[in-house]
């Protein structure tokens, strides 16, 4: 067991007055023994702390009410100076982080190109014409080069859900990567036989319910590996700056809407190099979510940003673009890029929690965003910027999951590098109803007899989820055989949503 800390080894921080010592060693001995924190870490934080009080005090961390009670003596005009062996604790101060543009972004109008450029559609036949509508106005930007819509596709702001668009290389829109910058899915296999769930059913279900948080606010105290907030990006901007105590409150939750964390069973289907498993059947854990009020925020200020700064034709308002050549572009760039690295950390606080709980360490790990935007070349050898609005990068080496619903299998899927489709694949098997409709169309007995047919245990979760709001799953992945080769189904048993009570749908 870790040796506890002493009021003298915290004393060499600063003249700590007597009657914050037990508080001192309370709190340093609770971050070293149940957090374990290294006796290092612990002095730094309060180095850091007694540095900048206020700061701290005003935020929700590991030592807020530590800080707010050395900032109430700073009120008083008592101040606890850090000694000289003190300072050598604080960490070394960050280098301005500099933009590598100032130009700003002109208020410019634009019109529409006379009619869109051509592009691909998979399984037409599954897909509404509000997606269809909102695709031919996408590929009629004038900064449009290609475009392409998954099988998966229905309606949504500016690009449809299920809407590939490459655009020139030096822009980006930020209603075309989507409100949650980053949604991704993530998925943990273990070398755990299927029947696991027969043996451990309430353990499972534990797992679930004790590791995961879901919904508007939803925070969590412990972190596993806090190490993403440690990027220089978090001080790039102002917007960013503002939102950092947010995203670390938030660090490992998952939103509302369509995210869950599931148990299920993965049944591979054949050895494959990338996936790198043997054929069999296994225990998996399956998780979908994003970069939560981070990724929101940024989303809805650059969105609205772009639509000031490019103006379009009503139709086509919310495809407007920023220049990765200003500021702004700059700025959004830099944002939605650590928004990807976030929600990737998000999805891996959940898993590794979980797996602690289980004493075992994943087999294989697959993961992929799908909203969001990458430079890439095409065929041609064009470079373009491709925005998958609720897509799966699908290129020749690309290994992703495309989930059905909560009663409806997923599969893990190993890209085909096609180019008509702007090497993409859908993200999941699409909606038919949207969630007005469902809570007007839906009753809860129904759901209540699809889960009891499907053996499926579902935790939280609301009508606007329910199976019969997505299409056929089998029927989307036929009608992308020519995009995707199918590596193995995942059939989920113990599903984990945000609860019926929330106000938020995320659309994604």
């Amino acid at each position: 067991m870790n040796s506890l800390f002493t009021i003298e080894e915290i004393l060499v921080l600063a003249d700590i007055p007597a009657s914050l010592h037990t508080t001192f060693l309370r709190v340093a001995n609770g971050l070293h023994q149940r957090a374990e924190y290294p006796k290092e870490k612990v002095l730094e934080l309060f180095a850091r702390m007694l540095e900048n009080p206020k700061k701290f005090a005003y935020s929700k961390n590991k030592v807020t009410n530590l800080a707010q009670a050395i900032y109430g003596l700073q009120k008083e005009k008592i101040f606890i100076p850090l000694s000289e062996t003190g300072k050598s604790f604080l960490p070394p101060p960050e280098p301005e982080f500099v933009l590598s543009s100032s130009e700003k972004h002109q208020t410019v109008d634009y019109t529409l190109r006379d009619g869109p450029l051509p592009y691909a559609i998979f399984g037409r036949e599954h897909i509404e014409q509000g997606a269809l509508d909102q695709m031919k106005t996408a590929t009629s930007l004038p900064i449009s080069i290609a475009g392409a819509l998954m099988p998966d596709a229905h309606q949504g702001y500016g690009l449809p859900i299920g809407g590939v668009l490459a655009t020139h290389p030096e822009t980006v829109i930020p209603y075309a990567v989507g409100v949650d910058i980053a949604c991704r899915m993530c998925m943990s296999i273990f070398d755990l036989p299927a029947d696991f769930f027969k043996r451990e059913p309430h353990l499972l279900k534990r797992t679930l319910v004790e590791n995961t948080k879901f919904g508007m606010g939803g925070e969590t105290s412990k972190k596993f590996d806090e190490s993403v907030m440690d990027l220089p990006e978090w001080r790039a901007t102002k917007i960013i700056r503002g939102l950092k105590d947010k995203a670390y409150r938030q660090l490992g939750t998952s939103g509302t809407g369509n995210h869950f964390v599931e148990w299920g069973v993965v049944e591979v289907f054949e050895q494959d190099d990338l996936l790198g498993l043997p054929v069999g059947n296994y225990l998996a854990l399956l998780s979908h979510s994003g970069s939560r009020g981070f990724g929101g925020t940024v989303a809805n200020y650059y969105s609205k940003l772009a639509m000031q700064k490019t103006r379009l034709p009503k139709p086509a308002a919310h495809l407007a673009w920023l220049d990765l050549n200003t500021e702004e572009g700059q700025e959004y760039w830099i944002a939605m890029n650590l928004a990807g690295e976030y929600a990737s950390a998000n999805h891996h606080e959940i898993h590794a929690k979980i797996a602690r709980e289980l004493r075992e360490k994943p087999l294989k790990m697959v993961e992929n965003h799908h909203n969001f935007a990458w430079k890439e070349t095409l065929s041609n050898g064009e470079e373009v910027m491709v925005h998958r609005k609720g897509a799966t990068p699908a290129g020749p080496n690309d290994l992703g999951i495309i989930p059905g619903s909560m009663t409806q299998p997923g599969f893990v899927v190993r890209g085909k590098g096609n180019d008509t489709a702007l090497n993409s694949a859908s993200h999941g098997a699409g909606r038919v109803m949207s969630r007005t409709k469902a809570f007007e169309n839906i009753t809860r007995h129904q759901l209540n007899k699809i889960l009891e047919e499907t053996h499926i245990q579902l935790i939280g979760g609301d009508l606007d989820e329910a199976p019969m709001v997505y299409k056929n799953i089998e029927t989307v992945i036929a009608a992308q055989q020519d995009l995707v080769k199918v590596l193995a189904k995942f059939s989920p048993k113990i599903v984990r949503m945000a609860d019926a009570n929330r106000k938020e749908g995320r659309e994604d």
